[in-house]
């Protein structure tokens, strides 16, 4: 297995890992990485694909300029490797909704949380973060999807699941195929 890099807006970048023993056809796992001024890490990713993502984050940044890491959710694939990314990133401050680190991010991370409200926007220098409170979309009722405002990138997390390898980017249909996976 091997985590690639793309580009999918200026300065977004989706890291991409294909674990092909993951249900019928394999399944891509995703994070991505704001660079800006003051980086930005959106999903951890699991512990076990940690040493893969963490080798392309540095494809792409020093990890020490690394000052930003949020998830939508809690959830294995979202936050599993998340003090693996603290220990790794001596800069970085993990973030979240008000709810969410109310609820398990002030107590399961080794560094304490930066809370953001609903609409709260982070100025990452080059780039602004929107957090938008969406309890129980995708799951649990911490959830969070961000929004990059300078290049209109939604991150929308596990609302388009697509089993087998996945592209970067699509013109095609991501709804029809998320509800096969249902």
């Amino acid at each position: 297995m091997r985590t690639t890099v793309a580009e999918i807006a200026p300065s977004i970048y989706r890291l991409s890992t294909f674990v092909p023993n993951v249900g019928p056809t394999g399944f891509t796992f995703n994070q991505f990485l704001i660079d800006a001024d003051e980086p930005l890490l959106f999903h951890y990713g699991q512990r076990s694909l940690f040493p893969l993502i963490v080798e392309a984050v540095k494809r792409v940044i020093p990890l020490d300029k690394l000052r930003w890491t949020t998830c939508s959710h809690v959830e294995g694939d979202e936050s599993g490797a998340l003090n693996q990314w603290l220990a790794a990133a001596p800069n970085a401050v993990p973030a979240h909704g008000q709810l969410g680190c109310n609820i398990w991010l002030a107590d399961m991370a080794d560094r304490p949380p930066r809370a953001l409200k609903d609409n709260e926007v982070l100025d990452l220098g080059g780039k602004r973060v929107r957090w938008l409170d969406t309890p129980h979309v995708p799951h649990n009722w911490d959830a969070g999807l961000i929004y990059e405002e300078t290049t209109g990138t939604l991150f929308s997390s596990d609302l388009f699941t697509q089993t087998g390898p996945a592209d970067p980017t699509t013109e095609s249909d991501i709804v029809a195929p998320a509800i096969a996976v249902a």
